[in-house]
């Protein structure tokens, strides 16, 4: 595990977190390999009924920590790397899964929602998916999921633009369930999540992979054409000077 991202059982109830709210819960390698790691051993455990993922701080995610991203790229064919490894076991989740959103919910802070079985938001939370503005291509499998969602233009608008929406426009395509007030995000997912625990838990985990049926083979194949192109884009030219552009514009901001 790493000291930014928290995993705690309580019960029947994991309780996954980023925990770097000073860096507005960027995502570095090391967190990816923890949060991949503990799915995956939730999956074997029958005890745990219910995981929720939520983040520190005023922020669920900002996104990848470009820098450590940067440093740890993955290489032709290698399928190992943490952050592969989270998608394939998101995509073939066995356990409910209920992310809890405030603040901004960047790059894969919204593409991991899509994997997500229930979603509760927070008023006022901004989510923004800007792979283009940085040279590179959708991933989680957003390329296949958005669209069926949101229909294309709406997915074309988010995903081509990269243009941010907030908890209406999620909530009316279908990304967020549950919508919280401002301050009462912890109430409203001990709601739903106590809702979820009071039901028979075989039934529970039935219905769940019903609910998913056989779309997780359509969903890995699609992370895997998105994986390989966004490797290729890693390397690119244009990558080099978006995230260059990037981190300038971050320093002359202060």
């Amino acid at each position: 595990m790493t000291e930014h991202f928290l995993a705690e059982r309580n019960g029947a109830h994991l309780r996954l977190a980023f925990n770097r709210p000073e860096r507005r819960n960027a995502i570095t390698v090391a967190m990816y390999a923890a949060l991949a790691d503990a799915l995956t051993a939730a999956q074997d455990d029958p005890e745990i009924r219910v995981i929720t993922l939520e983040g520190e701080g005023v922020d669920f995610t900002g996104g990848n920590d470009l820098a450590d991203f940067m440093k740890e790229l993955p290489q032709d064919g290698q399928t190992d790397v943490p952050v592969w490894r989270l998608l394939r076991v998101l995509a073939t989740n066995k356990v409910p899964l209920v992310a809890a959103v405030h603040g901004n919910a960047v790059g894969i802070g919204t593409t991991i929602l899509f994997h997500c079985d229930l979603v509760v938001a927070e008023e006022g939370t901004r989510f923004k998916m800007p792979f283009t503005e940085l040279g590179l291509v959708p991933e989680a499998a957003s390329s296949l999921i958005l669209p069926q969602l949101a229909g294309r233009q709406l997915a074309a608008k988010y995903l081509l633009l990269g243009e941010a929406f907030g908890v209406d426009e999620a909530e009316r395509f279908g990304l967020v369930t549950h919508r919280a007030p401002a301050g009462g995000l912890a109430e409203r997912l001990g709601k739903v999540m106590g809702d979820l625990l009071s039901r028979p838990p075989e039934a529970l985990r039935l219905t769940q992979r019903l609910l998913r049926g056989t779309s997780h083979d359509a969903v890995l194949e699609r992370m895997e054409w998105e994986n390989g192109h966004f490797s290729e884009r890693l390397t690119s030219d244009e990558v080099k000077q978006a995230i260059m552009a990037f981190f300038a514009g971050r320093n002359a901001r202060g």
